[in-house]
């Protein structure tokens, strides 16, 4: 989003990761939460930055998808295939050649364009349905808003519990619930836990990333 814009729609299908599904998802088993109740991490960050979800109900429903995949998955195994690469990392190494030979170099078979020619081309016209990408309002860094969210009510000595790590919130009012932005970095193998309260940005804290287990 940050590279090319925030598009207008997602057209997705009801991956787990997508959307909450009542008996497939969930452990209610008397159905105290129905299909949609839950909010997923990725549809909090779709609607921080106003963009309109549609779930497909079907693989058969979003062909124009499913059909970019399929021919790219034959493409990979028959390269992989003629060229002996059994090993992960050489097959991650195919599939981006193919990816970048898709999107940059070959003429698509209906609209007769490269795919980014004609993508570059609309959004100098003006006829593109993304939007410069752009921070939301309270936010000042792209951290609040590609992060995980959870929130915690702040008990009687101005602390919350956060995954056995216990974090002192001075400037907020005593039961008050506080969003928490997790900022996850595998490389420093650290979290940081941005506190917000009446759109304000309170404490920050940086924790060791082992031991968080954020459902999605």
């Amino acid at each position: 989003m940050r590279a090319y814009g925030i598009p207008l729609r997602y057209y997705v299908d009801s991956l787990r990761v997508f959307r909450f599904i009542q008996g497939r998802d969930s452990v209610w088993r008397k159905h105290v939460l129905q299909t949609d109740d839950v909010d997923t991490q990725w549809s909090k960050m779709m609607r921080v930055l106003g963009v309109d979800v549609t779930y497909a109900l079907s693989p058969q429903a979003k062909g124009k998808v499913e059909r970019p995949y399929q021919w790219l998955q034959d493409r990979v195994v028959r390269t992989c295939a003629l060229e002996k690469i059994s090993e992960v990392e050489d097959v991650r190494a195919v599939l981006k050649e193919e990816v970048n030979r898709y999107n940059h170099r070959q003429v698509h078979s209906t609209t007769k364009e490269i795919p980014s020619v004609c993508f570059n081309r609309a959004r100098q016209e003006g006829n593109s349905l993304f939007r410069p990408f752009y921070l939301p309002k309270p936010y000042t860094s792209p951290k609040d808003v590609f992060c995980l969210r959870v929130s915690r009510t702040v008990n009687g000595y101005r602390r919350i519990s956060l995954f056995n790590h216990t974090i002192e919130v001075p400037k907020v009012e005593l039961y008050e619930e506080v969003e928490i932005h997790l900022v996850p970095d595998a490389a420093q193998q650290v979290m940081e836990a941005r506190i917000w309260w009446h759109s304000k940005m309170v404490h920050s804290v940086t924790l060791p990333l082992d031991g968080f287990r954020v459902h999605l």
